[in-house]
């Protein structure tokens, strides 16, 4: 099982405003198998001495060392924390505070000292975070799910949800063939199903409707065609296939996960097709400097940045020029880490990918608000 806990979009927003006199970032590869979680232990005890060698080769005040050294002490010795682990974790350390996240996304070793932290990496979490709502819908029974990548599927409770389609119209059962009324037979079965999921759509709205999580369908035909007709929920193209009433809301979970990872390899060809458009208006650059200047203005529309790369260096505060630096140390951080930032700023759309996702291979490619 992986333990997951992802920060939310607020807890990334108070990431991104901390600054001290040292952030210390460590990302590191971990995995479920307790019996192989040693060496990930011997891993963090490497980096974090990495760290703490930048900081005195600064000349960094040795009173403000202790308490942080302290801190990742601590976690190294802690073997609760260490028994539920996912496929990543990120540390985030100042003198005074350390925050720690399990992630479901592998990522690369990584430490990086600054007067900020580097949430690069967290980026991939928090833009494709394996959450959606399901909605098993039959005849028989409809159920909302709410699936996430740290807590087990759970049924979402919905007000004047119809229990199944023959209660919601006022029938004990909608395959009645014989004539009725003004509907009769198979015709009617279709009048009483639309009826269904109208009170059904009806219930969801309020919901689903203003929701950025994903919805997908767990439906079987006629009632998934039905309910793309009539709804205006903007559920997912691809469906779980096979009965839901046949499936657990563990089952149902497990069964979104290909269909969330179709989903986000469309959002990225979708963007690939805007940055070809954009392209030729002069709306897109992969310069790191170009990006830097047009985030720093307000320009960035859309953002995708490779999460396991350092660009070291500076950015002009009021111009956003960029001044590069081929070694890292505890003086400069990550430039397109900034840059992420500084669009984040402006509401900017921003995608954690990696490097084979992005236009040309570069370490970012932008779409911008206007021609450069």
């Amino acid at each position: 099982m992986l333990y997951v806990d992802t920060p939310t979009s607020r807890e990334f927003g108070d990431l991104n405003q901390v600054r001290s006199d040292a952030c210390v970032s460590i990302y590191l590869h971990t995995t479920p198998l307790t019996r192989e979680i040693r060496k990930s232990r011997i891993n963090l005890g490497n980096l974090v001495k990495n760290a703490i060698s930048q900081l005195e080769a600064a000349g960094f005040d040795k009173r403000r060392i202790w308490p942080l050294q302290e801190q990742f002490d601590h976690l190294l010795v802690d073997d609760a924390f260490w028994l539920r682990q996912a496929r990543s974790l990120a540390i985030l350390a100042t003198p005074d505070l350390i925050r720690t996240y399990r992630l479901a996304n592998k990522l690369t070793d990584m430490v990086e000292v600054s007067d900020r932290f580097h949430l690069k990496p967290l980026m991939r979490a928090i833009t494709f975070p394996h959450a959606a709502h399901i909605l098993a819908i039959s005849e028989n029974a409809v159920r909302l799910i709410e699936v996430s990548s740290d807590l087990p599927a759970a049924q979402i409770r919905v007000s004047n949800l119809p229990k199944d389609a023959a209660s919601a119209v006022g029938k004990s059962t909608i395959n009645d063939r014989t004539a009725s009324g003004r509907i009769q037979g198979s015709e009617g079965q279709k009048v009483r199903l639309a009826q269904y999921i109208r009170k059904v759509d009806a219930a969801l709205r309020p919901v689903l409707m203003h929701s950025e999580i994903p919805v997908i369908l767990a439906a079987t035909q006629p009632v998934e065609s039905l309910f793309r007709s009539l709804s205006a929920i903007p559920a997912l193209p691809e469906t779980i296939s096979g009965s839901p009433d046949r499936l657990s809301d563990a089952e149902l979970a497990s069964a979104a996960r290909p269909v969330l990872d179709v989903h986000y390899k469309n959002v990225i060809a979708s963007l690939h097709r805007s940055f070809e458009q954009c392209a030729s208006q002069n709306r897109t650059t992969t310069d790191v400097s170009d990006a830097a200047r047009a985030a720093t203005f307000g320009g960035v529309e859309y953002l995708l940045v490779d999460i396991d790369t350092v660009v070291d260096g500076f950015v002009d505060e009021e111009t956003g020029a960029v001044t590069f630096n081929t070694k890292g140390d505890a003086a400069n951080y990550g430039v397109v880490d900034e840059i992420a930032r500084r669009a984040l700023c402006s509401r900017a759309r921003i995608l954690g990918v990696r490097r084979e996702e992005i236009p040309d291979g570069k370490e970012l490619a932008a779409i911008l608000r206007y021609p450069m």
